[in-house]
């Protein structure tokens, strides 16, 4: 597979703006392996292979399971999750797909702060947008080194 366009090369300038978001990301209160956790079950729903090998690599380096990895994107129907993980997952998908009914709301609001919830919703939405520039730019799925965009 060829690389369309070289963002991390030719769209320095973009990808600046985005990783500022990330440094936000990393200051805040929600859990690192958490936020990992969101980034590959988001990435598993848009079919973003970049960041799937990314963000495994990454999970796989900080302790998270094989099993649960391989679990994740059937994570309603394992017993691997917390509950404030699968409320994680409810929220990143109802954001990811437009669609965020109050019930799921309400359940998410159980589990995370007006102020996390605000930066998980930030979480998703900057992954989608990382998973559509990778989806449409097509960079070199497998090149990815642990830590390497940190």
């Amino acid at each position: 597979m060829e690389n369309r366009i070289n963002i991390f090369k030719n769209g320095q300038n973009a990808m600046n703006s985005l990783k500022g978001i990330g440094e936000y990301l990393a200051k805040c209160s929600i859990e690192h392996s958490l936020l990992d956790l969101v980034y590959f079950r988001v990435s598993q729903m848009n079919g973003c292979a970049f960041c799937l090998d990314m963000h495994s690599k990454d999970l796989r380096a900080n302790g998270e399971t094989e099993q649960r990895l391989y679990a994740l994107n059937a994570w309603r129907d394992t017993p691997f999750f917390s509950d404030k993980e699968s409320a994680a997952f409810t929220w990143a998908e109802a954001v990811t797909n437009c669609e965020v009914p109050d019930e799921t709301y309400e359940e998410v609001r159980k589990h995370f702060s007006e102020e996390e919830l605000i930066d998980l919703t930030l979480a998703v939405t900057t992954i989608n947008t990382y998973n559509r520039l990778n989806i449409a730019f097509k960079p070199i799925v497998g090149t990815y080194k642990v830590g390497q965009f940190k």
